[in-house]
């Protein structure tokens, strides 16, 4: 089977590019806006109608819902997330500092709210372990534990709502900042953390919360430590208090982890197979508090129990809102956490399942859930890892399982909570740190990343290490700060490169990866592989003097011998005036031509296909190069420019330094340009080509799995062609 392919077609500049194929009424853009921007402020019936079914999706699937096909699955996996809610929801109230049954309000309101406005048809709302952690690190800042203190106390009933107040007022203010980045549609921030630095952050926040947990499990009383080095203040803490060890709390929590760590493994390990995951967390909860009450352990072995559960509803009140000038820059970390962690969820599944969400909506579900929420004295809430695979994997279609959820919660809320007062803490702990597995899991990551891309594999390791050592908000604030800054370094010191030509083709690549691709003579093809700007102009200036070989000295040898040539044919024409010949300036003007064009370079050509901008520092530098290449005696061309960077170079002047005709479509139509005239300067009269049509065949011979290019220019004087 033999193919063959034949192109004729003029040289294109970007100037004759633009009248043949460009747009030639420009005012049709305005109008085309004017015309969006009308249709944007109208209103009818059918536009409400959809803004309707955009702002409250629940508008839009509800009414496709395949209840034969998705019902049975909904509840069963809502039925089993809402099992997992209530442990760990009084389990992370414990890390946010509060009492447990604020946690089972967050496992509640954010749920039913997510289900209305949320487009993540398996994302699971409530407590999040890393939330919980920041958010309890506010509390303790502003509202720390007193030394000697009664829960049961009224002082203590006052001190829990003073902590649980700080907290609504974070989740209250994080609503606030989302709704507020969903108006201005902001939803491509979460792209600020890149994956690596949401892994890391995630796996070592989940040092931070097992260190936070030790304490509980060993029935120490310890003051809780915030700031930087706060991990190690814990671990020293506790190290010193080892001696003073609850040994009843301690077995209770050997037990406990000896049945929430192989459990837990046998439903990662066999999730396929089985039809729900094993509710192990529920079952640890309902055994060690009857094993609690019956023996009276809270009051024989002094061990620390939840307490008092009331029943039904919370009040709604106001958080302390006072607080928010302090809270204000903890909340903004707080809320990128739960929108970069909650989006990055909804992706995953979303691309696993075949369906979109929409990043702005995603703000407008969690900004309303924590907004609303937070009048009903819950703390920060987001998508949960845990939570989100158990939904998937349980067989969960839609949102709809959301309302199983918040069933299995609210029957609990009315109920069942006040029948938790025994339930040791101590439990709880280990429920948070088995809860972890997943993000401690998450080196083994780390061979992969180093493999494809050390850089990622430094921001992972900047990240964690700055996490762990100083603190949860500082140390992702270093991340963030240290991935932007290698996205600069890595445009800074992009690469610049010469192109060689694949001989019979009109491919153009790069001579150091692909020796059998030559130079063209007399023309030296560079490209720069990154955007020309202020922060990289001097390197860019830097490689391109190199490879050109533009040093100082030698642009002034060269302006001193192109003075000297201009000087000895203007005494030529003075001697042809005055009826005077020098038979000998002829053969001394061409040794002078022969001697620069041996082996000089006598135009550049710029491949601009990798330049995605360039602002105005960029722009003065072409003109500078310019302007030194024309005392350097070379030529310059521009070629694969987009219509960006063509725009500012022509808006900064660079066309009063460089002529027009000389920005191309394609490298391929600058050399066919360029080479006849450095043929006919070097004295080569052999090849004569129109400037003006290119006409380049090209025959894909199918020989031996071998590919054969012929290219030729065609004058169009006459059917003499001519091999190039």
């Amino acid at each position: 089977m033999s193919a063959s392919v034949a192109v004729h077609r003029n040289i294109y500049t970007e100037d004759r590019f633009r009248q043949t194929y460009g747009t030639e009424d420009q005012s049709g853009g305005r109008e085309r806006l004017r015309d969006r921007l009308a249709q944007r402020c109208s209103c009818s019936q059918v536009d409400c109608l959809h803004l309707l079914k955009k702002r409250l999706p629940v508008c839009s699937w509800l009414p496709k819902y395949k209840i034969r096909k998705w019902l049975l699955g909904d509840i069963i996996a809502g039925l089993t997330v809402g099992i997992v809610h209530i442990p760990q929801g009084m389990a992370f109230a414990l890390l946010t500092s509060v009492a447990p049954v604020y946690g089972l309000y967050t496992s509640f309101f954010p749920v039913v709210l997510y289900m209305l406005f949320g487009t993540g048809h398996h994302v699971s709302t409530g407590t999040f372990a890393v939330l919980s952690l920041m958010t309890g690190s506010v509390v303790e800042q502003l509202v720390p534990i007193p030394l000697a203190l009664n829960s049961s106390s009224p002082e203590g009933t006052e001190f829990e709502a003073q902590r649980i107040g700080v907290a609504s007022a974070v989740a209250f203010l994080s609503g606030i900042m989302m709704l507020c980045m969903c108006g201005l549609q902001l939803g491509f921030l979460s792209t600020y953390l890149s994956e690596p630095i949401v892994k890391a952050f995630t796996s070592a926040a989940a040092f931070h919360v097992t260190v936070s947990q030790l304490q509980s499990m060993l029935g120490l009383r310890l003051p809780r430590y915030a700031g930087a080095f706060s991990l190690f203040k814990t671990l020293a803490s506790v190290m010193e208090n080892v001696p003073n060890t609850n040994l009843a709390e301690l077995v209770i929590s050997l037990l406990c982890l000896a049945v929430l760590v192989p459990v837990k493994e046998v439903n990662s390990r066999f999730r396929e197979r089985l039809r729900t995951p094993i509710p192990v967390e529920i079952i640890t909860v309902i055994i060690a508090t009857g094993i609690t009450y019956a023996f009276s352990l809270d009051s024989k072995y002094d061990i620390q129990i939840v307490g008092h559960i009331p029943a039904g509803f919370p009040k709604p009140r106001l958080p302390a809102l006072e607080t928010v000038p302090e809270i204000a820059g903890d909340t903004v970390a707080i809320t990128l956490v739960a929108y970069a962690v909650s989006v990055s969820l909804a992706m995953i599944y979303a691309d696993k399942h075949g369906y979109s969400i929409d990043p702005n909506q995603e703000l407008l579900a969690h900004g309303i859930s924590n907004t609303v929420s937070s009048l009903f004295t819950c703390f920060p809430n987001s998508a949960t890892l845990a939570t989100t695979n158990v939904l998937e994997s349980a067989g969960g279609h839609t949102q709809l399982a959301g309302l199983f959820t918040s069933l299995v919660v609210l029957i609990v809320l009315l109920l069942i909570g006040p029948l938790f007062y025994f339930l040791p803490k101590a439990v709880l702990a280990c429920i948070n740190v088995t809860s972890l597995r997943q993000m401690f899991l998450l080196f083994q990551d780390l061979p992969d990343l180093w493999r494809i891309s050390q850089i990622d594999f430094m921001v992972w390791l900047v990240t964690w290490l700055s996490v762990v050592v100083l603190n949860v908000d500082l140390g992702l604030a270093i991340g963030v700060v240290f991935s932007m800054m290698t996205v600069i370094c890595r445009t800074q010191r992009a690469s610049c490169s010469v192109l060689g030509r694949a001989a019979n083709t009109e491919i153009y690549r790069s001579i150091n990866n692909h020796n059998k691709c030559y130079e063209v003579p007399g023309v030296k093809i560079l490209t720069y592989n990154g955007p020309i700007y202020y922060g990289n102009r001097s390197f860019f200036k830097a490689d391109m003097a190199q490879l050109l070989g533009l040093t100082p000295e030698r642009i002034r040898s060269r302006e001193k011998a192109l003075k000297a040539m201009e000087k000895r044919e203007r005494e030529a024409i003075s001697s042809v005036e005055q009826g005077v010949t020098d038979s000998s300036f002829s053969s001394k003007n061409d040794l002078f031509r022969s001697e620069m064009a041996e082996g000089e370079v006598q135009a550049v050509l710029i491949d601009c296909s990798s330049v995605i901008f360039v602002d105005v520092a960029g722009a003065r530098l072409f003109i500078q190069m310019c302007m030194e290449c024309q005392k350097f005696g070379v030529r310059i061309y521009l070629a694969n420019c987009n219509e960006s960077v063509l725009k500012i170079l022509t808006s900064s002047g660079l066309m009063n330094y460089m002529n027009p005709q000389h920005i191309f479509v394609t490298i391929h139509d600058a050399v066919v340009y360029i080479q006849p005239s450095l043929l006919t300067s070097r004295g080569s009269s052999g090849m004569m080509a129109d400037r003006e049509k290119l006409n380049f065949c090209c025959f894909g011979l199918s020989l031996s799995s071998s590919v054969f290019f012929l290219f030729s220019e065609k004058p169009p004087e006459n059917n003499t062609t001519v091999w190039v």
